[in-house]
């Protein structure tokens, strides 16, 4: 596909996953704007490529999220690359699980995501290419336990992303979540530090034990997931839709 002059918005665009996938389309050619809620973050990562483009949007805010995609559409174009990478991971086991945790979450995760795909759409005409991408999770697929409100946050994203494709089926534009297991970026950082503490072991024990919930006993890596990315936005897949794509290193569902 031609991917100059495209424009592509990464929620959460400035660390971990969403860094990954929005220095990638970067780097083959569109223009990215990434957004999240640190201003100077933001501002620090969009120097490292003249392709990034900064701006502040929070994803539990529907005000936010509208003016912030009619803006980066009105600078850059509409946004035929849409990633809804914006989230929090923050375990609870159910007996302790708060209503405002669990709001908080759904909030984010999921509220978040399809303020995120409305709000992208409504820049493209019906009959234009796109691609919706969902950073969803394997628990999205399977129980994760300690992680109730997570894992039903997750769940969801599937959901929104099967009835996208179902209800946009025989257009240009796809709609696909990415499930990837756990991945070394600072987010397992902060639940390894959360284990450890809470475990009384070291954070490189809590580490192993992270990444012994991967198949393969081994933490991701961003490009991984970023591949997988490049790939949904490519013409070799312009058949996948409506799919849920599973980077855990081995079998889960």
């Amino acid at each position: 596909m031609k991917h100059t002059g495209q424009h592509a918005v990464v929620t959460g665009g400035s660390t971990g996953i969403g860094l990954g996938i929005a220095l990638g389309l970067a780097g083959l050619g569109q223009e990215v704007t990434i957004t999240g809620r640190d201003a100077d973050r933001l501002d620090k990562v969009a120097a490292m490529h003249p392709r990034l483009h900064a701006l502040e949007m929070d994803v539990t805010q529907e005000a936010s999220v509208r003016d912030g995609f009619k803006s980066a559409a009105s600078l850059r174009g509409p946004v035929t690359v849409c990633v809804a990478n914006a989230g929090i991971a923050e375990p609870a086991p159910f007996r302790h699980e708060t209503l405002d945790h669990w709001r908080q979450t759904m909030t984010t995760n999921l509220d978040g995501t399809f303020l995120t795909f409305q709000a992208a759409l409504a820049t493209l005409d019906r009959d234009e290419w796109g691609r919706m991408i969902a950073i969803s999770s394997i628990a999205g697929l399977r129980g994760l336990s300690g992680a109730i409100a997570y894992t039903a946050s997750k769940h969801g994203v599937i959901g929104l992303i099967r009835g996208l494709s179902e209800e946009y089926m025989g257009s240009n534009i796809t709609f696909n979540a990415i499930c990837p297991g756990y991945v070394d970026t600072p987010v397992v950082e902060r639940n390894a530090a959360q284990i450890a503490e809470s475990r009384g072991m070291s954070e490189e024990e809590a580490r192993d034990l992270l990444a012994r919930g991967n198949r393969h006993k081994r933490l991701l890596s961003t490009d991984e997931v970023t591949a997988t990315a490049l790939w949904l936005c490519s013409h070799a897949a312009r058949s996948v839709n409506g799919q849920a794509i599973q980077i855990s290193g081995g079998h889960v569902t």
